[in-house]
């Protein structure tokens, strides 16, 4: 394996955690970031810096700062993300920026700051990290689902401009996974007068039980170094439990009303 020199945003808590703890086991040299380093004083698991995905200057240095030390960057993994759920109606439009800004935009900024590092390398691996949910419109999760539909287009596409620079793209696609991205998520709330509020609380309860249920986040570790392993990896790789990753054959096959049947069957809508 010739990748050595491994960025991971978002990596001071769960997945992005999970990843770089496991990669430091194989052998690579982690560099995670984080908003604030100084909340984490007792990190030790490897190298922490600050970045902001939203803020070009510090992804800029962040970037300068790996390259100082090590002399190159191999591989590239954009975690960091945030969640968000609510009528797509009655979710404010400062927050549907917002999210878009963190998982879309954020990735997208990371990947122009390491390009050209790679292409002079001639070779890198980008893994975007992406969800599920990304493949399909999941009720009153439109807008989680939307960024991360947007960039597992976007790596398709950005998988064919930089072949020939030896150059690999991939997304790997989580299911649920027991990390505090709840914590973080950003909740429209439930109005009492809103047309949308029963069934957007029975929602709520079934992600929060979706998460309660969930699987190691040490999975997705596994996955991506499977695919640092392999000379030219697929596109995608979802990870998850059967069901989860079935679903995405299921919406391959089945016709479109009786997917969106089986959806609102789950979510008991």
């Amino acid at each position: 394996m010739d990748y050595k020199v491994v960025l991971i945003t978002g990596g001071s808590s769960g997945i992005g955690k999970s990843i770089g703890i496991f990669l430091t086991e194989k052998g690579l040299k982690v560099y995670g970031t984080t908003r604030d380093k100084n909340k984490y004083p007792d990190f030790n698991a490897f190298n922490l810096i600050n970045l902001d995905v939203k803020e070009p200057n510090t992804i800029q240095k962040a970037v300068e700062l790996v390259l100082k030390k090590e002399g190159r960057l191999d591989v590239l993994i954009n975690n960091a993300g945030v969640g968000i759920t609510g009528p797509i109606e009655e979710t404010p439009h400062e927050e549907i920026l917002n999210v878009f800004d963190t998982n879309f935009n954020g990735p997208v900024r990371m990947i122009k700051a390491v390009l050209p590092q790679m292409r002079e390398q001639g070779r890198g691996l980008i893994i975007n990290i992406t969800s599920i949910a990304g493949y399909m419109g999941l009720p009153y999760r439109g807008f989680y689902s939307a960024t991360k539909g947007a960039l597992n287009v976007l790596t398709e596409a950005l998988r064919m401009e930089t072949k020939d620079f030896g150059i690999q793209i991939v997304n790997v696609a989580p299911g649920d996974f027991a990390t505090n991205i709840a914590s973080g998520r950003y909740h429209a709330p439930v109005r009492e007068d809103s047309p949308y509020g029963y069934a957007y609380s029975k929602t709520l309860q079934s992600i929060d039980d979706d998460v309660d249920s969930a699987g190691d986040p040490i999975e997705v570790a596994k996955a991506v170094y499977r695919v640092l392993k392999i000379k030219n990896p697929k596109p995608h790789r979802p990870v998850g439990a059967f069901m989860q990753k079935f679903s995405l054959t299921l919406k391959r096959i089945l016709p479109d009303k009786v997917y969106e049947r089986l959806l609102r069957n789950h979510y008991k809508l």
